[in-house]
């Protein structure tokens, strides 16, 4: 029993976590809802299933559903981090489309932030439309840096919100001890894509001040800095704290829950795997012992008679 124990503490303890990729950032959805069964209904699973294989492919894509009625066309994207491999990216965007099952349950547009992918449908359009809502906004703690500390602080944010005059919708930077990231929604232009990072960079610098770290997510851009040891780049599983005008933008503690009871449950489904397979071994251990045992019976017995 005692060993059993060992094992399955073991194995319990190496199961691996979600990767941070796939770490909870915000999300929100229409209220409007539509009738299950419907076309639309047909047009939403159409989209949403485009968006997971094209991500196979690329790190960025956006598709439009046609209907004969305007109010059942339906658009929709995604976009991934600009550093992750076709592979990281498809599992990105296929759970963030399985979370915006719970999270945005027969509603008739979503979206939803991953630490590695954006995801987001509407039946109005959106796509190519330059996007400054305040979405979420975090601040590290205050600490005391010193000039020279903060000029590398703001000359990396300077430099992620600065044009070469090339688009580059990812970015990253970094001076020293701070690090940072930057990214923008590729329907955007490259001028809307500056405009947007530029926006960014002057409002996180405002509210995260001497901050250790700071994030800072609009509608179609974001910026993220930190400084080493501070802060992870992984998602802070927290709702919106900032409501903005936008139709999508819907708190629900209870929606967060579910995704929280999601990830859980994923969790245990794998760690009830393992622990099957351990006991599975172990049975099978257990049972070749007590062969072996019982053969050098039997070969005693047959020398002692002889």
């Amino acid at each position: 029993m005692a060993a059993l124990i060992s094992l399955l503490t073991i194995t319990l303890l190496t199961t691996p976590a979600i990767s941070s990729v796939d770490s909870f950032v915000y999300g929100g959805c229409s209220q409007i809802k539509y009738t299950p069964g419907s076309p639309y209904e047909s047009n939403v699973n159409s989209l949403l299933t485009s968006l997971v294989n094209s991500a196979t492919l690329t790190v960025y894509n956006n598709f439009t559903i046609k209907s004969p009625t305007s109010q059942d066309t339906l658009y929709g994207l995604f976009q991934c981090r600009g550093d992750l491999s076709n592979v990281d990216c498809a599992s990105c965007v296929a759970r963030a489309v399985s979370q915006l099952g719970t999270l945005c349950l027969d509603s008739s547009g979503g979206a939803l932030q991953l630490d590695g992918c954006f995801v987001k449908y509407d039946n109005k359009t959106f796509l190519g439309v330059e996007d400054k809502t305040e979405v979420l906004k975090k601040c590290g703690p205050l600490i005391a840096y010193d000039s020279d500390g903060l000029n590398r602080r703001d000359g990396v944010l300077d430099y992620l919100g600065t044009s070469d005059g090339s688009y580059k919708p990812f970015r990253v930077g970094g001076s020293g001890d701070v690090s940072a990231v930057a990214q923008c929604v590729q329907d955007l232009s490259a001028s809307e894509c500056q405009d947007c990072l530029s926006e960014v960079v002057g409002r996180l610098k405002t509210y995260c001040g001497a901050a250790a770290s700071g994030d800072l997510y609009l509608a179609k851009c974001y910026v993220r800095f930190s400084k080493a040891g501070a802060h992870s780049y992984g998602g802070n599983g927290k709702l919106l704290r900032h409501r903005p005008a936008g139709w999508w933008f819907k708190v629900n503690v209870e929606v967060f829950k579910k995704i929280l009871e999601q990830a859980v449950d994923d969790d245990e489904d794998d760690d009830d795997d393992e622990v099957e397979k351990t006991l599975a071994i172990l049975v099978g251990l257990i049972a070749a012992v007590a062969l072996l045992i019982l053969f050098i019976t039997f070969l005693k017995k047959r020398l002692w008679e002889r």
